[in-house]
């Protein structure tokens, strides 16, 4: 499996930003009021695996990776990182989202009162896409096996 190239968020921010910017143009004005705690969805889940990542990372650096008791099992390392790539996905998009959505409130800040209103909430999904896509990057790197030293008496 490869790391996650951060190219390919790029063009998930940019394509999810210009369709939420077209569907927000077509139909805002039937859209609910955008409250703080929509746009807050994904910061327990950032929250979370930021956390995992930590605990993962001790383990790699103490070699608490294997079968044995108490021990990380390497499956479980190995799902983690699946969901570390499936919340990178999702946080960009996500994130691309709420980016299309608030460059159009800021063109219509002036002209809607309910744009100014809107604008909160939709900072703060934001921030928690751009929070997941941080903290899954943050996972999966903590997920790669540690490089061995080489072995000297293997190389004379």
């Amino acid at each position: 499996m490869k790391p996650t190239r951060i190219l390919d968020l790029c063009a998930n921010v940019l394509l999810a930003a210009v369709v939420a910017w077209l569907v927000t143009n077509a139909a805002y004005s039937s859209f609910p009021a955008i409250s703080v705690f929509s746009g807050a969805s994904l910061l327990p889940v950032a929250l979370l695996e930021a956390v995992l990542a930590f605990m993962i990372r001790q383990r790699v650096e103490n070699r608490g990776i294997g079968e044995g008791p108490r021990q990380l099992h390497p499956i479980t390392v190995a799902r983690a990182v699946a969901l570390a790539k499936a919340s990178t996905q999702v946080g960009s998009l996500v994130g691309g989202i709420w980016l299309g959505f608030l460059v159009w409130l800021l063109a219509q800040r002036s002209d809607l009162r309910a744009a100014s209103s809107d604008t909160p909430g939709v900072v703060v999904g934001l921030v928690a896409g751009a929070a997941l896509v941080a903290a899954a990057l943050w996972l999966e790197y903590c997920c790669r096996a540690p490089i061995d030293p080489p072995d000297d008496a293997a190389t004379s």
